[in-house]
């Protein structure tokens, strides 16, 4: 019963997280491919465009390989803290073990762990008992996203007639 909180708990911190880091991600590389911007709109329109790409390509691996690495993470650092009884000392090789399982792409993975893993902690010092029902629920937050900045991508369009 406690691995379904500890899952579910996870899968709600992955979705919460990755639909954060495609944004934050769009919002600081709107360009990927290095075109220059001239203009606020253009750099809103660019953000708009690129986040919705960023969350189809990120949200997959934080779900998958976030929560499979840190439930290990948490799991480690866990039987480490008590090999060294200290039980402060959890959260630290937590967020160490996190911070290498997320340097897999190096700067890009390593923000997405490090968001992963402030969102599992808030959500685990909130101390509620997640059901898998809510870990299914919370999936609609980067859907919701998702469908709201393709919303105003084909809004753009239809404005400008592109």
């Amino acid at each position: 019963m406690e691995v379904n909180k500890i899952i579910s708990r996870k899968i709600i911190s992955a979705s919460v997280s990755g639909s954060m880091f495609a944004i934050l991600l769009g919002l600081i590389v709107p360009n990927p491919f290095g075109g220059t911007i001239s203009s606020i709109p253009n750099y809103l329109f660019e953000v708009v465009l690129t986040t919705p790409l960023y969350l189809m390509y990120s949200f997959p691996a934080i779900l998958i390989y976030g929560v499979l690495t840190s439930v290990i993470s948490d799991r480690v650092s866990q039987f480490i803290s008590t090999k060294v009884k200290n039980g402060k000392s959890e959260i630290i090789f937590s967020g160490i073990l996190h911070a290498l399982f997320g340097l897999i792409l190096l700067f890009y993975s390593l923000g997405a762990s490090i968001l992963f893993f402030i969102t599992d902690r808030v959500l685990q010092r909130i101390n509620i008992d997640y059901k898998p029902l809510q870990a299914i629920k919370s999936l609609a937050i980067p859907l919701t996203v998702w469908l709201i900045f393709m919303g105003i991508v084909y809004l753009e369009h239809i404005l400008t007639g592109a």
